[in-house]
């Protein structure tokens, strides 16, 4: 059997570089060129031909809005409810485990791995591979399970009812390599990826086992992740925002997994087929979101070897996540995720229009060229309007205001339509009422969706240097939840 590594370097266009067709190299320089050509119109143009760039920005979002509209009108009329958070269920044909990539998490491992043994249909194994850590998660191991500590490349196990505990240690090396690591010691044919700030709620685990259990073309899925941010103004604030943002993604995944263009998981709440997973080389160690990354690989393989391999989200299978609750937490993930879309962009541009990747190729990666420079666009309709102010061209920024005004009235009918959309899918209505998402919806283009962009200009900063100087987060929330 080939290594990992080896298998990695043959699968991934990184290491392996594919022809790149004409046709993915004109949509490349397409978002650039078009942006220059937008911007320029701000030095010859008179009237709201002046905010050109804006106004392809608004129509570009709008489009995608509607998209996802479209083939979210589906569930309006789903009658059926989330998996049920009881014992009865099929019988397990395939069996289920979790990967808790850990490092220096004693403070909250506990009450992570405390959710997975109390879920309804708890997993058959939960591996912990501890990365490294140097805090006292050793004496929350011994004194939460009684295992002793294990040595480097080691592993500690017990047995928790009807689920094995296992503790591999390894030496630092990232989670990707943690994860890695721990998939050639994962005994069951699914395995969950659960991040050590993240909970999961009742249902989780029995929701994914039967999305797998029915379809056996699904080698990946997500879980639908609502943040929480901690109880300072600050987490407040942030966390009111995030949770309409998190609606707004996960409802846009449902719609891309109608055209089996879905590539955006979660790693933080995920499910994988193993088997799949080590057949394409499993997580990319040099990737900053090895998690994205690894889907583009799922789907070029089963394209190049025509297996018809399935990527989807689960609406019934709910977790709550550890999200940044300070603009420098917020921009640092940002400038992560970014950076990791544009890694994963560029490494795979061969995929891009090429229609022998299906609608993924033809679809999705198009759209995800244009999303490349879709921050840029933005900040920059921002700046001119605000210099039209500044300067005290009031005559030019009134209808440039008109069109703002009208896509926060688009924007909002969509945002408040998919609420009660969204609550159906996944039986979750907390923290969703009606007054505040108003509020959101009409503060958020002059707030944080500025800060968003902000993010992914960092995300540029960080893609085209290869720095990556981010911090570990620091948990804001966890401690707070029962």
């Amino acid at each position: 059997m080939p290594s990992l590594n080896a298998v990695l370097f043959a699968e991934s266009p990184r290491f392996t570089p594919r022809p790149i067709p004409l046709v993915s190299r004109l949509i490349g320089i397409a978002a650039p060129l078009l942006f220059l050509a937008l911007t320029a119109q701000a030095f010859y143009r008179q009237g709201l031909g002046m905010w050109s760039v804006g106004v392809v920005y608004i129509l570009y979002d709008t489009a995608l809005l509607l998209f996802t509209a479209w083939q979210i009108r589906k569930l309006v009329a789903d009658t059926s409810r989330p998996v049920p958070h009881t014992t009865d269920m099929p019988t397990p044909r395939t069996t289920l485990g979790v990967i808790v990539a850990a490092h220096n998490e004693a403070s909250v491992i506990r009450l992570t791995v405390g959710r997975l043994l109390a879920q309804a249909q708890p997993p058959e194994a939960i591996l912990i591979a501890d990365d490294g850590s140097s805090d006292e998660t050793p004496a929350a191991m011994l004194e939460a399970y009684g295992m002793a500590v294990p040595c480097i490349g080691g592993m500690a196990e017990t047995v928790i009812g009807a689920t094995r505990l296992q503790w591999l240690r390894l030496p630092h090396g990232g989670k990707a390599r943690a994860l890695n690591q721990a998939l050639q010691h994962a005994p069951t044919d699914v395995v969950l990826t659960v991040d050590a700030d993240t909970l999961l709620e009742p249902g989780a685990i029995a929701a994914m086992r039967t999305a797998f259990l029915r379809d056996p073309a699904l080698v990946a899925a997500t879980g639908v992740l609502q943040p929480i941010c901690g109880p300072s103004l600050s987490g407040r604030l942030f966390e009111w925002f995030q949770s309409y943002e998190y609606v707004r993604n996960f409802l846009s995944r449902h719609a891309w997994m109608q055209l089996n263009g879905l590539l955006l998981i979660s790693g933080a709440f995920a499910a994988f087929r193993r088997e799949a997973v080590l057949a394409v080389g499993g997580f990319d160690p040099d990737c900053m979101v090895e998690d994205y990354e690894l889907i583009h690989r799922l789907h070029r393989h089963s394209n190049d070897h025509g297996l018809g391999w399935q990527v989807g989200v689960v609406g019934g299978a709910l977790a709550r996540t550890d999200a940044p609750a300070t603009i420098r937490g917020f921009l640092k993930q940002r400038q992560r995720w970014f950076g990791g879309f544009l890694q994963t962009q560029h490494w795979n541009r061969d995929m891009v229009g090429n229609s022998h990747y299906g609608l993924v190729g033809t679809r999705m990666l198009p759209v995800k060229a244009l999303d490349t420079l879709q921050p840029i666009y933005g900040l920059a309709a921002f700046a001119i309007l605000i210099f039209l102010v500044a300067t005290g061209r009031f005559y030019l920024a009134f209808p440039i205001l008109l069109v703002m005004v009208a896509k926060i009235v688009i924007d909002l009918t969509f945002h408040l339509w998919s609420l009660g959309i969204y609550k159906r899918w996944t039986g979750r209505s907390e923290g969703l009422r009606f007054g505040p998402a108003l509020i959101a919806a009409l503060a958020e283009p002059f707030s944080f969706q500025l800060l968003r962009h902000t993010g992914a200009l960092l995300g540029w900063y960080a893609f085209l240097t290869g720095s990556q100087t981010w911090t570990r987060a620091t948990r804001s929330a966890l401690e707070h939840q029962a």
